[in-house]
């Protein structure tokens, strides 16, 4: 029988041989979330979004859009995530439904571009914003203070997956909370009448192509509501657990984001912001005066460094239910037999990652992430209408709240999302799609191989 055969469906997948520890109560599931999620986007992406739309108010709908996006993702996805309450989470899902071979694609991407892309790209913030505090480091500093933060964390995943939980939950509420904190200031000290806010709010963006590229940045910012699901594995009462985190982590960090960015719009004017490369600084800057900018580089490396902490928790598991699979090398899926943790997954994680801080830029790694991770979500979430019709008697701990609107509003904007960046930016969303395609071929040699 098949993992969704009968009423024990939500037990295991098929080829599971081994198992971690579920260590990871609702609130660190909640901080693995909302950390992954919140970096460096939120720092950089709304100067981008002010330019591209070029009115309030279509700024503000981008942000919203995006935020329902997310949820209504979140909301699908936790479906899944009890049915199969196993490390891998997107990786299992897409298996499970579309195949081996999609599923392949799925880890292969991970493995040579999205995750070591997305550990580089946060990395990389995080050590540039410590030249505000030394600022005679050169790039070639920066590069290394990136990779030695890579490598750490690395260690403390390897020793223990609480140890980096505790670290983890402690950056997640403080950056969550110097956020709101950041966002209440600006209200009660900004000067409301220089700002955004305080003109005609206009909807009409400056072309419609520009805000579905825009859309792209913003859902960047958003990304990480599914990287829960990776550690799935590892997550105590997961039926319970899963779904709360997924949604309450989501609605966090809509809130979050909505908050600030009417923080920078009641300081700021559109034109200031679509100017500002540190929209945040600016902010600050105008409250604050120089000690602005220190404050809001603080916040930057604290943000960055509690993102880089959830990434390097959530993106081995993949490569080690591959591994389990016997779709990667078989050693990949060890368990060390002290510290119960998928040690070889989290060492190849770390090297990847500091490899791509050694060679790659940081736009050149957001550009390969963002346009890696989308076709595979709206896989994972079109996967609730194939398991749905493929095994109704599947034990279900939750059900998709909205079913079948809600699933549907994410793949519209996903097809419609992917659709635009063909159009407005044809080579480099080709190119995103060639490496991925490049691992059909390497799917076929490794199934030879077996």
């Amino acid at each position: 029988m098949g993992p969704a055969d009968g009423p024990r469906a939500s037990a295991a997948p098929p080829h599971a041989h081994t198992e971690l520890r579920r260590s990871l109560g609702v609130w660190s599931a909640v901080a693995v979330l909302v950390g992954s999620t919140i970096g460096s986007g939120i720092f950089r992406v709304p100067s981008t979004v002010a330019e591209a739309t070029g009115a309030v108010g279509a700024a503000a709908l981008l942000w919203i859009l995006g935020g329902i996006v997310a949820v209504a993702g979140a909301l699908t996805i936790a479906e899944l995530a009890t049915m199969y309450p196993r490390s891998g989470g997107v990786y299992v899902y897409i298996r499970e439904a579309w195949g081996p071979l999609p599923a392949f694609l799925f880890g292969f991407t991970q493995l040579v571009v999205i995750r070591p892309s997305a550990l580089g790209a946060i990395a990389m913030i995080f050590a540039a914003y410590v030249r505000t505090f030394f600022p005679g480091l050169t790039d070639l500093h920066v590069r290394i203070i990136a990779a030695g933060a890579i490598a750490v964390l690395g260690l403390i995943n390897y020793r223990s997956l609480v140890w980096a939980a505790v670290i983890d939950n402690v950056t997640t509420a403080a950056k969550v909370l110097a956020l709101a904190g950041l966002a209440a200031i600006a209200f009660m000290f900004g000067d409301f009448s220089g700002g955004a806010l305080a003109g005609p709010i206009k909807f009409s963006p400056l072309s419609w192509g520009g805000f579905g590229v825009a859309l792209i940045a913003v859902m960047w910012t958003y990304d990480g509501w599914a990287d829960l699901t990776f550690i799935a594995g590892e997550v105590k009462d997961p039926g319970r657990t899963l779904p709360r985190a997924l949604l309450g982590g989501t609605a966090i960090i809509m809130l979050v984001y909505l908050a600030v960015n009417v923080a920078y719009l009641f300081v700021l004017t559109l034109d200031e912001m679509a100017g500002s490369a540190l929209v945040a600084a600016d902010t600050a800057t105008h409250i604050f005066g120089r000690a602005g900018a220190a404050i809001v580089g603080s916040l930057v490396m604290l943000s960055a460094f509690g993102a880089l902490t959830a990434s390097m928790i959530t993106g081995p598991r993949i490569f080690w239910a591959m591994a389990d699979d016997r779709l990667f090398f078989k050693p990949i899926a060890a368990v060390h037999p002290r510290y119960g943790t998928p040690h070889v997954a989290i060492l190849l994680a770390t090297l990847l990652g500091i490899a791509y801080v050694s060679i790659r830029t940081f736009e050149q790694m957001a550009d390969a992430f963002i346009l890696g991770i989308w076709p595979f979500y709206a896989l994972a979430v079109g996967a609730v209408f194939i398991l749905r019709r493929r095994h109704p008697e599947a034990v279900r701990p939750y059900r998709t709240i909205g079913y079948p609107l809600v699933p549907l509003i994410f793949l519209v904007a996903s097809v419609g999302m992917l659709a635009n960046a063909l159009v407005e930016q044809p080579v480099s969303t080709l190119i995103g799609f060639g490496l991925i395609l490049a691992g059909v071929p390497v799917y076929y040699i490794w199934q030879r191989r077996r």
